[in-house]
């Protein structure tokens, strides 16, 4: 066993907790079948391609196709075997289930047309909610790989990205260094999203107006990326000049387990002061938030209680710019970026201790760019505590 390796117990109070949420929430619920890396990984320590074949009665099994040697090196759930085909899966079940439960927003209808070759069962129900429920509150191992990650986002953020800027660079130039930097501090080199479709090289920057230029990401931030095939990263013709604001917002994982950190600076020039002030807002709307991230309070409460103290006039251009505003001010994170539960309306099922979530009121501005702020707390009965760093931003660099 390693520093890597997940400790069997955590394994299986993850798939006690599944389980006791399958019964809550689906009483009849006959088999679960996971596909997904991220929850392969989650509920048996390894990331291979197989399934996970979780009955109702009876004892899980993860079948892996490839690479079975490795699973076996690298995990401690305790019934692993080898497969050639979803016919081998076939044989672990002692009846064909009615309905299985699947990662719908995840598997493709082709796979499942796979699988149902030898597994043909009537019916697809989703288990994505009681997935999302069971990873959203951290355990004291998962918490520890975020705080790890927390330090060196605060490190590398707050301490030495100053030392990388310089006039003249491109954005394509400066997101390179960084992630160069986080790499040499300890960062795991991929930040995963769940989103369908979303990639993310590490994170979003953008010099100035790029970071309020259009995208597909949900997300209030922008930046102009390579070009429209890779709408990423950044641009190799957007240089650095004096007076830019900088805006970084990159997500940092450590064992799989992520936070999420946005930071601005000010390059070579104090900002106007209407971008001063309203950065200053955004640090204010974070803490107010932050102070309600305690068990019991509703996420949806925090939304509507942060959204109705901005005057109209504020809420023109925050959490976005133009037409291009999200409806949330923070999101779960952990071993994806966005995960549940989200700060917004909707999300109804209160906060538990241990629940982990990024906060990111930004505000657009006109010429100038996104101001704003966004770190990861962990929720507590005293309130948000902050992993990532207490900086409140717009950091001058001169």
């Amino acid at each position: 066993m390693t520093d890597d390796t997940v400790p069997a117990d955590e394994l299986r109070e993850r798939m006690d907790r599944f389980r006791s949420w399958m019964d809550a929430d689906n009483p009849e619920w006959e088999l679960a079948a996971f596909f997904g890396r991220i929850n392969l990984y989650y509920f048996t320590g390894t990331m291979q391609d197989g399934v996970l074949l979780v009955p109702r009665d009876g004892e899980a099994v993860f079948r892996v196709r490839r690479s079975y040697e490795r699973a076996c090196d690298e995990s401690l759930f305790p019934c692993i075997r080898s497969m050639n085909s979803f016919r081998d899966a076939a044989g672990d079940l002692e009846h064909i289930p009615g309905t299985v439960h699947l990662e719908t927003e995840l598997v493709p209808l082709a796979l499942v047309q796979r699988f149902r070759k030898h597994i043909p069962f009537a019916r697809i129900a989703p288990l994505d909610l009681q997935a999302g429920k069971v990873r959203a509150v951290k355990s004291a191992y998962e918490l520890a790989c975020m705080e790890q990650a927390g330090k060196i986002h605060r490190r590398v953020l707050e301490e030495r990205v100053p030392d990388v800027l310089r006039e003249g660079m491109s954005e394509m130039a400066f997101i390179s260094t960084l992630y160069s930097v986080m790499i040499e501090e300890g960062h795991q080199g991929v930040v995963r999203f769940g989103r369908f479709g979303t990639e993310m090289g590490i994170g979003q920057i953008g010099f100035g107006e790029s970071s309020i230029y259009p995208t597909s990401f949900d997300g209030p931030g922008g930046n102009y990326g390579m070009s429209p095939v890779v709408p990423m990263l950044g641009s190799r013709e957007r240089t650095l000049k004096k007076g830019d604001l900088v805006f970084v917002d990159v997500g940092c994982g450590v064992r799989g387990y992520h936070t999420d950190k946005t930071m601005t600076y000010m390059f070579g020039a104090r900002l106007p002061d209407a971008a001063v002030e309203a950065h200053r807002r955004c640090v204010e709307i974070q803490n107010r938030a932050a102070a309600m991230l305690r068990p019991g309070v509703a996420p949806s409460a925090i939304y509507e209680t942060v959204m109705e103290e901005l005057e109209p006039a504020f809420r023109e251009n925050f959490m976005g710019f133009g037409t291009r505003q999200v409806k949330f001010l923070g999101h779960g994170i952990g071993l994806q970026i966005d995960e549940t539960p989200v700060i917004a309306r909707g999300f109804d099922e209160p906060l538990e201790e241990g629940m982990v979530i990024a906060l990111e009121p930004k505000k657009g501005i006109a010429g100038v760019g996104m101001v704003g702020i966004e770190n990861t707390f962990v929720v507590t009965p005293a309130g948000g505590r902050c992993l990532t760093g207490d900086h409140p931003g717009l950091l001058p660099v001169y």
